[in-house]
């Protein structure tokens, strides 16, 4: 199978996955939202923020370190898979404590201690479960891990709804995220075993010398990353109250898991990006430019949608008890075009050994960030904590752009980013006009009419069109 085919299959399949999982993810968080209220919503939120923060040092950068190298060569897979495992579980235990410790400074309601105590061990299985993930990804044998989203996304929604039927309290809200975790490691570690390598369990003190020198600028992009995608709630709950993170993140969750859409992309493509760095960099130039349009061209219209008609959207979720959400829907909705780019010029940045450069860059728009909220948060509540995030976003992307344009490749911007938007613009002119019918009928036609505005602009091709079509006859 060609490169170009491994990754349109890959796609493909994971795009499956995560469509399944958005819409088994989205009902779970319209009922749990809902049962639990803007309070004990907020909670969960507040320990779930709270402890991937955490989270990021137990995995220590190994992750994506793993998929980059064993990209290169499947060799090391077991001494990699051997060594990592032990390492995880020693750092693992190290940060339970630490939050153990923190969370009980910072003297929050014994119902967030305990909730706190339970996500801590969740997102530490979920660091173990990774490094199978990486595995998966290395090998370009996606659709292992697009099972795996597809389980968890089940297994969270139908205990949710046995919990909601009987009645049950936020800690055992909390207990559902702990136990489909260890269902989730339990099936890894079987795909693992049955299917590619066992591991041989080493602790050879000079290779973890070697990969955790190499991981460093890794870990330190993550650490940063989740302080600017979590702190905010954090910060919120200490300064504003639950009620606030409840509302912030009923808005902030449904942008989270539009996230998906990257995330399949670049998922399937990073181990082709990592080889063509070492054999073919022009290759690689142009999977970068495609890429960009295509993120481009799918996050537009989804940020007219969210724009026009957030308050449809939250009341139709969560219910009348969430109105004060529409606002923060609105602010962070206009992060999409942006994320969505720059989740793939981090990506690409590991990809070609400059993984330094991310660490410095979402170091110092971390420290933006929480720079931020203490400033607007006191203001404005949630409402600051949505725009500290718009804001630190398009730091990121600026800075970013303007480095990979002037020393790996400068795209055209006219096809990329200038097309796509008078596309969008005639998108959300036609939205404006069929609202007038209803507003679902609105984005449905708008968007029908919007693939042939983009073909005639040519920013689509016949090329494009080409591999869609053959990916879909290989696929059924």
């Amino acid at each position: 199978m060609s490169a170009i085919h491994r990754v349109a299959k890959n796609t493909a399949v994971l795009l499956v996955s995560q469509i399944l999982s958005f819409t088994l993810g989205f009902l779970y968080l319209t009922y749990s939202a809902r049962y639990l209220g803007p309070e004990n919503f907020g909670i969960l939120s507040f320990a779930i923020s709270f402890t991937t923060i955490f989270g990021i040092f137990a995995d220590l950068g190994l992750s994506q370190l793993t998929v980059r190298d064993l990209s290169r060569d499947h060799i090391l897979s077991q001494k990699y898979l051997g060594n990592i495992i032990v390492i995880k579980i020693v750092s693992s235990i190290i940060i339970f404590l630490l939050v153990f410790l923190i969370i009980n400074l910072i003297n929050q309601s014994s119902t967030t201690t305990i909730v706190v105590y339970i996500m801590a061990i969740c997102v530490l299985t979920n660091s173990l479960s990774q490094i199978f993930y990486s595995i998966f990804q290395s090998y370009e044998r996606m659709e292992y891990q697009a099972i795996g989203t597809i389980l968890t996304s089940i297994f969270l929604l139908s205990m949710a709804l046995l919990a909601i039927y009987f009645k049950l309290d936020l800690v055992f809200f909390a207990l559902i995220y702990l136990i489909v975790s260890i269902i989730l490691l339990i099936y890894n570690i079987t795909i693992c075993l049955w299917k590619f390598i066992s591991p041989k369990i080493e602790l050879d003190v000079n290779f973890w010398k070697l990969i955790l020198s190499e991981s460093i600028f890794f870990v330190l992009a993550s650490v940063f990353t989740e302080i600017y995608f979590n702190i905010d709630s954090v910060m919120l709950s200490l300064m504003i109250g639950n009620e606030a993170v409840g509302f912030y993140n009923a808005a902030y969750r449904l942008i989270f898991i539009l996230l998906f859409i990257p995330t399949v992309l670049i998922i399937s493509i990073f181990p082709l990006m990592s080889k063509h760095f070492e054999s073919a960099k022009n290759i690689l130039k142009m999977e970068y430019e495609k890429i960009f349009r295509y993120l481009f061209i799918l996050a537009l219209p989804i940020f007219i949608f969210g724009v026009l008609f957030a308050d449809k959207i939250i009341i139709i979720i969560y219910g009348s008890n969430y109105t004060a959400s529409i606002g923060a829907l609105q602010i962070l909705i206009c992060v999409i075009p942006v994320i969505f780019i720059t989740y793939l010029f981090g990506n690409l940045l590991g990809a070609i050994n400059k993984q330094r450069l991310v660490a410095i860059i979402t170091g110092a728009s971390a420290i933006f960030n929480v720079i931020l909220n203490i400033l607007l948060i006191p203001k404005f509540s949630f409402f600051g904590a949505s725009l500290a995030t718009v804001l630190t976003e398009i730091c990121v992307f600026i800075i970013m752009f303007s480095y990979i344009s002037k020393f790996f490749h400068k795209i055209s911007i006219t096809n990329n980013v200038l097309k796509p938007l008078i596309g969008a613009s005639i998108l959300a002119i036609l939205i404006l006009i069929f609202n007038y019918i209803n507003w679902i009928l609105a984005f449905v036609l708008g968007i029908i009419i919007y693939i042939p505005i983009l073909y005639m602009l040519n920013i689509v091709g016949n090329e494009d069109i080409k591999l869609i079509r053959e990916l879909v006859k290989k696929r059924y």
